[in-house]
């Protein structure tokens, strides 16, 4: 039987279940004492409530596989806070992704990062509009850029191009720049 984590997550994939325990509140804020614990997870445009149950003096979170299906990928803060009767206190507070649940996806689903969508819509331009792609204004999900010069569009561009490396170097889809094989040919 696995075992069950004492922190919380800072990842999880949308349709999958979480679970993690909360064993280090018993002595200042003890179930058995009536206290409760909860969790908020926001996002730009979702909040999430997340109830522990108490498991003797310690607490329990559970979300089940169904309640997370829902949840849209992206970037969330978290905050834990207990209550008795009229006293909360926040006790926890962090940040969490939820990425998209490829199990279950169908049709359009985007699992692209926002770097990656941005910097595909702006080769997109170019490819487009070549020298006047800077006029062209570009959107990625619900964000809009306009730019002013050739050259402010294509630091963008840049700064872009090197956050995707990072990105990918990161997932270990694409060498560092240190893991490089020189060849020589000879006659």
């Amino acid at each position: 039987m696995p075992t069950v984590p004492t922190t919380e997550p800072t990842r999880v994939h949308a349709g999958d279940s979480l679970t993690w325990r909360r064993d280090d509140l018993t002595a200042q804020y003890p179930a058995t004492a009536g206290w409760a614990l909860s969790y908020t997870l926001i996002s730009a445009s979702r909040v999430i409530n997340i109830p522990a149950t108490a498991d003797g003096a310690a607490f329990a979170v559970s979300v089940a596989a169904s309640a997370t299906a829902g949840w849209p990928a992206g970037d969330y803060t978290w905050a834990a806070a207990v209550t008795l009767g009229a006293q909360r206190s926040t006790i926890a507070q962090g940040r969490i992704t939820v990425l998209p649940n490829l199990a279950g996806a169908v049709g359009g689903l985007d699992v692209r990062s926002p770097a990656r969508q941005a910097l595909d819509a702006v080769n997109t331009a170019l490819a487009s509009y070549g020298a006047k792609a800077y006029l062209q204004e570009i959107q990625t999900g619900d964000r809009r850029q306009r730019f002013n010069t050739p050259s402010e569009f294509m630091a963008f561009r840049s700064r872009l191009m090197a956050e995707v490396s990072r990105e990918e170097a990161a997932a270990g889809m694409r060498p560092t720049g240190t893991n490089r094989l020189l060849v020589r040919f000879r006659r």
